[in-house]
């Protein structure tokens, strides 16, 4: 890759000028005035993409480049350094005067400057850190959050070329109306409001000049640093080379417009479809490599919270469904927005949350889609082993790691952090608690695991803007309890046995909470659940299940028969005008059973209340089910079973009798003769 053929630089661009007025984003609307000489605009789909003008991230190509370059390199690195030196200087003498609350707010704006001048690389660090109140004091966040759309602007006339150079047209032969200047300058590019000839109100981003070049020094960097860690720091053992490649293939598909087009059109497809969820249309036809042409979103940001409640919006809800998407994201189809800060989740005025700027994407595999919630699982159910052996699974460790001293700094670890209730979590307090941890022991972060606590760290970070007491987690379990009873792969069949089933006792209360936290997911289907249970049940992974049914069934039976035919033969009785002493009501054995019953009823309530039950499913089934042959066999075991108890109880009456143990032969009393008990016939 030759970084100097990757971007075109008009010979005006300044990313770094001071003399330029800085924008400020307001919910309000923006006008847009008349374009002069406006032509008609040919018709036909945007301008073929010319792919060696394209910014593809190549780590060697740029190596290469910059090796050759050592003074630009070197000069770099001592400015930031120094920049960076001074500023922690700055910090350090104020808290020794003792005027670090008078000085706060001068050194807040200080570091949105050093970050705004550094670009977008350091751009992107200062957008994470504008999310965070529990890092950074206000006045720090009420700085960085400028630089989410409020960076200083390159000028019109660059952008006005990079329009014409990509869709082959002037600004005013596509574009009946454009805002006098950006209403929103950002890290990557600037945002005008215009309209087409068609009337639509569109967004017009357009990218800034030299981005390739600064990008590239500074994420070289960022990579001769990690590789000199790795190679010097013996107990990190993290991949960070990787991990700088992996944000490089990012930001550097983020500098092509038509990328994104393609991630928002993938984002409605797979998302659009919930609740409150909008994704703005692309037109294809004006977009190019360096002009994207979307719909124009009014909206307001979810951390302008006096804004959003003039609207009469309920921002928590709107986290709510961020938290859900999320998880769908990440868990459910793979593809997530990886850089979801304040400026790119918008409340729109009808109340959906609105999701803009899809330049940074990222993906999950199957296998770690599934691995994180196994995970999630065997920390709900405190299995440490299991979950170091996902740790595996997820590639944090290697298949030969001795995992004998890490299981118990794992349960150590969680059994502090988890407290009384999982759902009290939130990601920052895990993150934090693990880090200590993977220093210690050979853990190791994959590439793909940090751009997504980047995501959702982020998220949790304006979610607890809103709320301070939002605890992700909590929002988190329906979904994961709806995947664990719903989804039919068998990494989770297994989890929901490891879920339900301790050394061999079935815990009804973790089938009652999976069922009350399901109900509360939108799209949970109760017809997939009870086909789901079904299907487990007639299997041979449901063996086990059957066996404890069986005698489940018989315990409950023999019980409702002994008390049924006690309270007949009282009523015939009473017919018969004899003295009957009233029957005793035959209780469960022990507490265990009369828990059990209670969860037995909280579970069929729960199901009656369940959105979308109907009792009729049930019947509807049963003649299905009896069909089976698996079923006709627990029938006649069940039958077998009840027969065996009848008979022995019988037997137990014959010998135990008044008339046969008032006296024997010589006159003496019998001895007790010992309680009979016939064995369950157990399934082949």
């Amino acid at each position: 890759m030759n970084v100097e053929t990757i971007s075109s630089k008009p010979p005006e661009e300044d990313f770094h000028s001071n003399t330029q007025t800085k924008l400020t984003l307001e919910t309000a609307e923006v006008k847009a005035v008349p374009v002069n000489n406006t032509n008609a605009v040919q018709s036909g789909n945007f301008p073929e993409q010319r792919e060696s003008n394209t910014p593809r991230y190549d780590p060697e190509a740029i190596t290469a480049f910059y090796s050759q370059r050592p003074f630009q390199v070197w000069r770099r690195r001592i400015i930031v350094l120094w920049t960076f030196v001074l500023f922690y200087f700055s910090l350090w003498w104020d808290k020794l005067r003792g005027k670090t609350t008078k000085n706060e707010q001068k050194r807040a704006v200080k570091l949105r400057e050093i970050l705004t001048n550094f670009g977008p690389a350091f751009i992107k660090v200062g957008q994470a850190l504008s999310t965070r109140p529990d890092l950074c004091p206000p006045a720090y966040l009420d700085e960085l959050t400028k630089l989410q759309d409020q960076l200083p602007p390159f000028p019109n006339e660059v952008a006005y070329y990079f329009i014409e150079e990509e869709l082959g047209l002037p600004p005013e032969s596509i574009y009946t109306e454009l805002t006098p200047n950006p209403i929103a300058a950002a890290s990557l590019g600037q945002v005008y409001k215009g309209k087409l000839k068609t009337g639509d109100t569109v967004a017009v981003k357009v990218q800034r000049p030299g981005l390739a070049e600064s990008i590239a020094l500074d994420i070289y960097i960022l990579r001769t640093l990690a590789i000199w860690a790795q190679k010097n720091i013996k107990k990190l053992r993290s991949n960070l080379v990787a991990i700088m490649d992996e944000f490089g293939t990012r930001i550097f598909e983020e500098m092509d417009y038509t990328q994104e087009g393609r991630n928002a059109e993938k984002f409605q497809q797979l998302y659009g479809h919930l609740k409150d969820i909008y994704v703005p249309k692309i037109y294809w036809k004006y977009t190019g490599r360096r002009v994207l042409t979307m719909e124009w979103i009014t909206g307001i940001k979810l951390t302008n919270l006096e804004a959003i409640k003039a609207n009469n919006i309920d921002a928590k809800y709107l986290i709510e469904i961020g938290v859900q998407c999320s998880l769908r994201q990440l868990l459910e189809h793979g593809f997530f927005h990886a850089d979801p800060h304040p400026g790119n989740l918008l409340a729109s005025p009808e109340g959906k949350l609105v999701y803009l700027d899809f330049g940074m994407m990222s993906e999950v595999k199957p296998y770690q889609r599934y691995g994180l919630l196994e995970a999630v699982v065997h920390l709900v159910n405190r299995d440490f082993e299991a979950l170091a052996q996902d740790y595996i699974k997820l590639e944090f460790l290697t298949p030969d790691t001795d995992l004998s001293p890490i299981i118990p700094a794992l349960a150590n670890v969680f059994n502090q952090a988890l407290g009384a209730s999982v759902a009290e979590l939130n990601f920052k307090s895990i993150t934090d608690q693990l880090s200590a941890l993977m220093y210690e022991y050979p853990f190791r972060v994959p590439a793909y695991y940090a751009l997504i606590i980047r995501s959702l760290v982020t998220l949790e970070g304006i979610a607890i803007n809103v709320d301070p007491n939002f605890k992700v987690l909590s929002k988190a379990y329906p979904y994961v309890a709806k995947r664990l009873l719903t989804d039919p792969a068998p990494e989770l069949r297994n989890s929901l046995q490891n879920l339900l089933f301790k050394e061999g006792d079935f815990r009804w209360n973790r089938l009652e909470n999976l069922l009350r936290n399901a109900s509360n997911s939108d799209d949970y289907d109760i017809s997939k659940v009870l086909d789901q249970a079904i299907d487990f049940l007639l299997s041979q992974r449901g063996d086990f299940i059957r066996l404890r049914l069986i005698e489940e069934l018989i315990n409950s039976l023999d019980l409702a028969s002994q008390n049924t035919f006690s309270n007949v033969r009282a009523k015939v009785g009473e017919w018969l005008g004899m003295k009957v002493d009233k029957p005793p009501v035959t209780k469960p054995i022990n507490s265990a059973e009369e828990k059990r019953v209670e969860h037995i009823k909280r579970i069929w309530q729960i199901l009656q209340e369940t959105p979308g039950f109907d009792t009729m499913q049930l019947v509807q089934l049963i003649p299905n089910i009896l069909t089976k042959p698996e079923m006709q066999q627990m029938g006649q075991q069940v039958a077998s079973g009840l027969t065996q108890r009848a008979i022995a109880r019988l037997i137990r009456q014959i010998l135990l009798s008044p008339e046969y143990s008032s006296t024997n032969g010589n006159g003496h009393q019998p001895q007790a003769k010992p309680q009979l008990s016939l064995p369950i016939p157990r399934l082949s």
